[in-house]
């Protein structure tokens, strides 16, 4: 018994002590847990339940209370399996009765390659990111603020990542490059405005589009696309800061972006003070009169190029001198014809800086002045870290998406097929058919001065030449602003922009 009672306390002793080490251990653990294991992110697709929040903003002094829906969309193979998984961000206002019939704007941005970033932290969404006020960098860190000046107290808004951007991606068996050309890019974003339209019953809303740069293009092709495959017909198009035709923008031996980019370098040397005290006086004049010139005088120059005299270079090199700012011997250097990284590099060279060329405004250093042109562009260096950041921080922090991949700004989808050989890419067809065919879809254009990648007057040109019936030439309008190619990161073209597409979006 003695022997059996010993061996019993030793017994429990031992347990005890066990038990005491395993609850140390576990209180060590549970403050010191061990690294996660390594795992691949996971991918986001249709499966995925959409994520809704509730926020207020204030809108014209009026709190808008609205629904944020994030989430995924699928596109389809025939068999019903799919292909791909598409990200949006929707916003629909509550509003008690008749909800279905409310306007609706689907908006991206363009690229190709880029998400819908811009258009919706920088203009439209019910946030915003926070920069200075003349658009120019912050310190970090970053940060959102309410956009008061938002589109949604007159419609909702959708904003589409196409393939490769945002938290869109193919499924497993796919490629992506299947969706990297005109055709497949119009093919998904069309499939998904269709999709969404379906599902959320707004079959019978007025419906707008709204692209930028490259989602100009992409814009007016699923007018005709959404129309003649689904038989959707739109109320309006807003083209941000964009292009309709490549021969506008592309020089090499095509003198067209010559003539169409003049007016714009204008308007920056005088945005620098770099023009003859007559054309500083009047910035409005200076453009008028250069776009009068680049029509006439320099469009008839360069068609002659060899034949043209001495006499006659040097006479339209000093014009151009004093439209542009530049000195007239490196005009003649460079044949009469400024390329835009020419410009930016030389207009301010004497004070050691270089101009944005999406928004010529806005200055920097490059360190190399040896080089014969920019090494970067400090328009787009002031809105991509401010945009990255907010972005991935919004997205997790407020609307509440988990995803462990990163959200692609803008991602690689070169080389981006166009469908066409021996042609410069356009949709100026698609355009005209799109608007001969519904007589009630009307256009609004907006540029930014300060563009340099996407001039004002090339986007003019485009829609001056389209094969358009001339009773429906009322349905175009046109707004220039300031700032350039993200106009409204600059905060009076930003309050501008709210009022002009709301002024287009009203019945």
């Amino acid at each position: 018994m003695k022997r059996n009672a010993g061996i019993y306390l030793l017994l429990l002793t031992l347990s005890l002590r066990v038990t005491a080490a395993t609850n140390k251990d576990a209180e060590v653990a549970a403050t010191n847990p061990p690294p996660a294991k390594s795992q691949a992110p996971k991918i986001p697709d249709a499966t995925h339940q959409p994520v809704c929040t509730t926020n207020t903003v204030s809108i014209a002094g009026k709190p808008v209370r609205y629904v944020a829906e994030t989430g995924m969309l699928p596109l389809l193979k025939a068999d019903g399996t799919t292909r791909a998984s598409i990200f949006y961000i929707a916003y629909t206002r509550e509003v008690p009765t008749n909800a279905a019939a409310r306007p609706v704007m689907f908006c991206f941005n363009g690229g190709p390659g880029s998400s819908s970033v811009w258009l919706h932290l920088g203009a439209l969404g019910p946030r915003r990111v926070k920069v200075k006020d003349d658009g120019t960098l912050p310190p970090p860190p970053f940060g959102l603020v309410d956009n008061e000046y938002s589109l949604l107290h007159q419609c909702d808004l959708v904003f589409i990542d196409p393939i490769a951007t945002g938290f869109s991606r193919v499924t497993k068996d796919e490629k992506a490059q299947d969706f990297f050309g005109q055709t497949g890019d119009l093919e998904s974003l069309g499939e998904f405005i269709r999709l969404w339209t379906t599902r959320h019953e707004r079959w019978l809303a007025a419906k707008y589009l709204c692209g930028e740069s490259y989602g100009v293009f992409r814009a007016a092709g699923l007018a005709e696309h959404l129309r003649s495959r689904y038989g959707m017909y739109l109320n309006g198009l807003v083209f941000v800061s964009g292009v309709l035709d490549f021969a506008t923008i592309r020089g090499g031996d095509n003198d067209l972006p010559n003539v169409l980019t003049l007016p714009a370098y204008t308007a920056m040397a005088h945005y620098h003070k770099k023009l003859p005290p007559k054309l500083q006086a009047n910035r409005d004049q200076a453009v008028a009169e250069a776009r009068e010139f680049a029509r006439t005088e320099y469009l008839v120059a360069l068609h002659q190029g060899a034949a043209l005299a001495a006499a006659g270079r040097e006479k339209i090199a000093a014009k151009l001198a004093s439209f542009t700012g530049l000195p007239a011997a490196l005009i003649l250097d460079n044949d009469l014809r400024i390329d835009g990284g020419t410009f930016r590099k030389k207009l301010l060279a004497t004070e050691g800086l270089i101009l944005g060329g999406y928004d010529a405004r806005i200055t920097g250093r490059d360190g190399n002045p040896a080089a014969s042109g920019p090494e970067f562009d400090p328009s787009y260096a002031a809105a991509y870290g401010p945009f990255s950041a907010t972005m991935n921080s919004y997205v997790r922090s407020e609307l509440k998406f988990e995803a462990d991949l990163p959200y692609e700004i803008i991602a690689g989808v070169q080389p981006w097929n166009y469908g066409q050989r021996n042609a410069y890419p356009s949709v100026t067809g698609a355009l005209a058919a799109a608007m001969n065919q519904n007589p009630y879809l009307r256009v609004l254009v907006m540029g930014g001065r300060a563009d340099l990648v996407c001039p004002v007057d090339s986007m003019s040109y485009s829609m001056e030449h389209l094969s358009l019936a001339p009773a429906y030439r009322k349905n175009i309008s046109y707004a220039e602003f300031d700032a350039g190619h993200m106009m409204y990161v600059n905060q009076p073209d930003l309050k501008k922009f709210q009022q002009v597409v709301e002024q287009f979006v009203q019945p």
